[in-house]
């Protein structure tokens, strides 16, 4: 720790830290922020954050009951109806928001390193592919059906399978980026919608009109969480119409694959045609 943060009051007040834990460039952040963080989560973050630098826990502590919070999510989704998928969304907001206090604790002492980001990436990782799988367990709801009755279970696994395979292979393209960059020399890629803007005029234009239909932006663990209530809800509703359970859950989980593969590729070409490779 440098002496400036060295310096800095052991219990600062909550404008002290705003300075230093919540900069400007950090709330800009295109791509880094949850639209959560900034509608809500950033205004409530620094009164935890306040607590936990009176504490001697570390940032990747923090991001530690982050990764637990994100697993937690998962499990949840094991427990069945309404009120799993409200837990699951309850964990997924207690994720972010660990992991908005992270970084806050991070910048306030001065502690900032690769392996906080390394951890806070291992973090989403896990809990994003964990969940999209756990979505078709979730489906399945009986794991006994593997034995009596395979040709039903098995689809829905397989489908939460693929669908976590390809949450996780659309995040690392993101990782693959950095790397290809770093590898020639190039600069660290700006977290701005210029250095992400794609080049190629059509594809610029198709880029627009997703945003009418933002299903490329469901891979994360709210959303998902969110889309697990959502689908709890419709399987309450054909139950009391007299259909068969878990309706919603299982048509979400399949309708998910293809729209994991159409937002993998999609993110790919966008990559490829963008000033982001140089």
């Amino acid at each position: 720790m440098s002496e400036a943060h060295s310096s800095r009051p052991k219990n600062p007040t909550l404008e002290q830290l705003r300075a230093v834990a919540q900069p400007p460039e950090v709330r800009a952040r295109k791509n880094a922020e949850h639209w959560t963080a900034e509608l809500y989560l950033r205004h409530i973050s620094i009164y935890l954050t306040a607590l936990l630098v009176r504490t001697p826990i570390t940032a990747n502590g923090v991001t530690g009951l982050m990764i637990l919070s994100g697993w937690a999510i998962g499990f949840a989704l094991l427990i069945p109806g309404v009120w799993g998928a409200l837990l699951a969304l309850f964990f997924s907001q207690l994720q972010l928001y660990f992991d908005c206090c992270d970084g806050e604790v991070a910048r306030w002492r001065g502690t900032r390193s690769a392996k906080g980001v390394f951890l806070d990436a291992v973090g989403h990782y896990t809990t994003e592919g964990f969940v999209a799988f756990m979505l078709g367990v979730r489906a399945v709801s009986d794991l006994g059906l593997l034995k009596s009755d395979p040709g039903f279970a098995y689809p829905y696994l397989v489908a939460g399978g693929v669908v976590s395979s390809l949450v996780l292979l659309n995040k690392a393209l993101n990782s693959l980026v950095h790397m290809s960059r770093a590898f020639n020399g190039l600069d660290k890629l700006e977290d701005s919608a210029a250095a992400t803007a794609v080049t190629h005029g059509g594809l610029a234009r198709v880029k627009q009109l997703a945003r009418f239909v933002p299903f490329h932006r469901i891979w994360h663990s709210v959303e998902m969480s969110m889309l697990a209530v959502v689908a709890s809800v419709v399987s309450l509703i054909v139950v009391a119409s007299g259909g068969p359970e878990l309706t919603g859950e299982r048509w979400m989980i399949l309708v998910m694959v293809p729209l994991a593969a159409l937002s993998g590729m999609g993110h790919f070409v966008s990559i490829w045609f963008s000033r982001r490779l140089g």
